[in-house]
């Protein structure tokens, strides 16, 4: 175990200035919001400042972190409205979770999953503690079930909380791995390539482990992977959403016609062309509101994504996401 340890620091064997050491509750708080998202953190002993390290780094879409209070905490409220998962691996000290049936122990070289965005949760932390975590948009986890298992997971995967990655899984090596990628070359890890591949990487393991412990089966009743020209038109209509392709634009792109393309759609997506469409602009529009500036307004995001008349996009955004978009902006401001 001592070897697990050591791997997964990004400090091993190495001066820790990278790291941004504090005793200011702002400042880490400033931070945490950051990288995390905002929650609530309170002493949970005798000691009430802080000693804490801070450190961060992208693995494409996800933020890689180092992270300790330096005192016993308890983490809660959790903010469902940034719509990240925890990946949180312990390397040194101790984290106990709270699950449906009480509590689980996190000892050195165990991690812990949570989907913030579907369900609450709180965890303490000893004096001792160091956490090695992963904050991942849930967006790309479900994007990645759907697009490895043709299947997007429902809350009995999002609301079960766990351990992954025990035993002889290779998990830990993944993140040593990870940890090393970061250190040797930080720009193309965040930025490139190698990034994406390794992020890749790290959500197949990570949905695949936790469907596991979950007792779901990913690729139960899986469809036929969808033609290769459906995945370019998913990939075009993503790509130029904002500029509204017709069905034949989409279909010329892609070298086939509409016909096919929408014959396409309807058997393996179960939609058509248009409605993907809309599917990906409402998803856009939201995900700017509820990372909204205090300038920002309704009309001004929906019209980037090519809304004119706000009664129809407003019927839209309530039929598909059960709130009205003035909604998710309050939220976002009141954060």
């Amino acid at each position: 175990m001592t070897d697990v340890v050591h791997s997964l620091d990004p400090f091993s064997g190495c001066a820790p200035s990278p790291a941004t050491v504090s005793t200011d509750w702002d400042e880490i708080r400033a931070w945490s919001d950051q990288v995390y998202m905002p929650y609530r953190v309170r002493p949970s002993g005798r000691l009430l400042r802080p000693r804490s390290s801070m450190f961060s780094a992208a693995i494409g879409d996800i933020v890689l972190t180092r992270f300790r209070y330096g005192i016993p905490v308890t983490v809660d409220q959790l903010s469902a409205e940034a719509g990240n998962i925890l990946v949180l691996t312990t390397i040194r000290g101790h984290a106990r979770h709270r699950v449906a049936a009480g509590e689980v122990e996190i000892d050195s070289g165990a991690t812990f999953v949570a989907d913030c965005s579907r369900i609450e949760h709180r965890v303490d932390f000893d004096d001792e503690h160091l956490q090695l975590n992963l904050t991942v948009p849930h967006r790309l986890v479900a994007d990645l079930a759907d697009r490895w298992f043709g299947v997007v997971p429902d809350d009995r995967l999002w609301q079960h909380k766990c351990v992954v990655g025990a035993g002889s899984s290779g998990w830990n090596a993944l993140l040593a791995y990870a940890v090393r990628a970061i250190r040797a070359d930080p720009v193309r890890i965040a930025q490139g390539p190698p990034g994406a591949h390794l992020q890749e990487l790290l959500l197949g393991h990570l949905v695949t482990e936790w469907a596991a412990a979950a007792g779901v089966a990913l690729d139960a009743g899986r469809q036929p992977a969808a033609p290769a020209y459906v995945r370019r038109a998913e990939q075009y209509i993503r790509e130029h959403a904002a500029d509204l392709p017709t069905v034949s634009e989409i279909a010329a792109a892609v070298g086939v016609s509409v016909r096919a393309l929408s014959g396409g759609f309807r058997r393996h997506l179960d939609t058509t062309p248009n409605r993907y469409l809309s599917d990906v602009r409402l998803q856009h529009i939201r995900d700017e509101l509820a990372a909204a500036s205090a300038e920002c307004t309704v009309s001004a995001v929906a019209a980037r994504w090519g809304y004119v008349n706000m009664g129809v996009f407003a019927a839209a955004y309530r039929r598909r996401f059960g709130e009205n978009p003035s909604r998710t902006l309050a939220r976002a401001r009141g954060r």
